[in-house]
């Protein structure tokens, strides 16, 4: 079975763009669910963003270990073992009345969904069926899979809220969550491009060889500050522009263009990643968030002021991942891509965590968001600087032998 993965590297593609559209579309359409959720059962909104809060934080502790499952065992039964664990979590997340269940289903039992059916193991089955510059073209191509999923699913979410209410909407896309255990036969395998570059390791090596690495906390201190930017967005922001005076619908068209222009961004980035230094494509990534944010919050909010930011935000925001992960596979081989890239997005995760978390308990407290977008806007700032040092060279690998030693 590992013989045949580089074989089906188109396959691998389409399946695995399909499988991120469902697993990250489905999540993008959880901030529709805040108000009617609240509403209710008389929560203030620091319950919910809690739940996802924990959410977030699951998933990024969980994702390491399901990225070691993958490279070990093959990609295919974490995916679909994901895939049921994200189902289960949105039903029972349906019947949730109080912050404790809420807290099990929609933070416990999807975020490990999540880190079974996303970013880590299915980037890290596309990292090892392609090499060279053609990698970053196809993480760039399969995580516009996931920015399709969010314009896609956002329309459809409220779509299904809508005509069937929030708690069946629940059920209605947990049911649709299921058709990724076909599609994960095609990532089976734990094999790929053989990575010539560089002497096979021991994953105790591998995670030596990380952690001594500057550049690579660097980067996963980056990827934290776009956790907190994206799910900070993509759970507030339909409150924050109704709280604005602005109708309903101007939120899901603003997470709807974030995600149409990203697929544009996600592969935009892959290809540029090809070409040039990722280090400093990631820092204008962040500065430019930085300017974006600081220009939208300083100008009266409107649809047309939302919207620009909306595209503006949608050209960088999964532009991160295949531009992160291409600059591990690139440092330190492709042989564990899936552990290391999920061990810095276990950084993303912290970062989403905070943003959830803190975008929820600064309205409870302030009645306002204007302290958070701030925050957003230095932590951008500091990435964009901090990812202009990472040494983007190959390093020398540990020898299994010496770990032992």
């Amino acid at each position: 079975m590992d013989n045949t993965l580089g074989r089906r590297p188109l396959l691998i593609l389409l399946c695995g763009g399909i499988i991120l559209m469902l697993s990250l579309g489905t999540r993008q359409t959880f901030g529709l669910f805040l108000q009617p959720m609240s509403l209710e059962y008389g929560w203030g909104r620091e319950t919910f963003a809690l739940a996802i809060a924990v959410q977030n934080l699951v998933w990024g502790l969980g994702q390491p270990f399901a990225g070691a499952v993958a490279d070990k065992v093959g990609a295919a039964r974490v995916l679909a073992g994901g895939s049921v664990l994200y189902a289960l979590g949105l039903y029972l997340m349906a019947g949730s009345q109080d912050g404790a269940a809420l807290n099990l289903s929609a933070g416990l039992l999807i975020g490990l969904g999540l880190s079974g059916s996303s970013f880590g193991v299915v980037m890290g089955v596309v990292g090892r069926a392609f090499g060279g510059a053609r990698r970053s073209v196809a993480l760039g191509i399969v995580g516009a899979g996931g920015s399709f999923g969010q314009f896609a699913m956002l329309p459809y979410g409220q779509t299904l809220i809508a005509g069937l209410g929030w708690q069946h909407a629940l059920w209605a896309m947990g049911v649709g969550l299921l058709v990724i255990v076909p599609l994960a036969i095609a990532l089976a395998g734990k094999g790929g491009e053989r990575d010539y570059s560089r002497e096979p390791q021991s994953l105790a090596a591998a995670l030596q060889e990380a952690a001594a690495h500057r550049g690579y906390w660097f980067l996963t201190f980056s990827f934290l500050v776009c956790g907190f930017q994206t799910i900070f967005i993509m759970i507030h922001l339909p409150a924050f522009l109704t709280d604005k005076g602005l109708p309903a619908v101007s939120g899901v068209t603003a997470l709807a263009l974030i995600g149409l222009f990203n697929v544009v961004g996600s592969y935009l980035c892959g290809v540029l990643g090809g070409r040039y230094s990722k280090k400093r494509i990631l820092s204008w990534i962040y500065f430019l968030r930085a300017g974006a944010i600081a220009v939208y919050i300083a100008l009266p909010v409107t649809q047309m002021t939302t919207y620009v930011f909306a595209t503006l935000m949608g050209l960088t925001w999964l532009g991160t991942v295949p531009l992160t992960n291409g600059l591990v596979a690139q440092i330190f081989g492709v042989q564990y891509l899936a552990t290391l890239f999920s061990i810095a997005f276990l950084g993303h995760q912290v970062g989403s965590f905070l943003g959830a978390w803190y975008g929820g308990y600064m309205f409870d407290l302030t009645g306002s968001y204007q302290a958070v977008w701030m925050f957003a806007i230095a932590l951008s700032i500091a990435a964009g600087i901090l990812c202009l040092p990472i040494d983007e060279r190959l390093v020398t690998a540990i020898p299994a032998k010496e770990t032992a030693a």
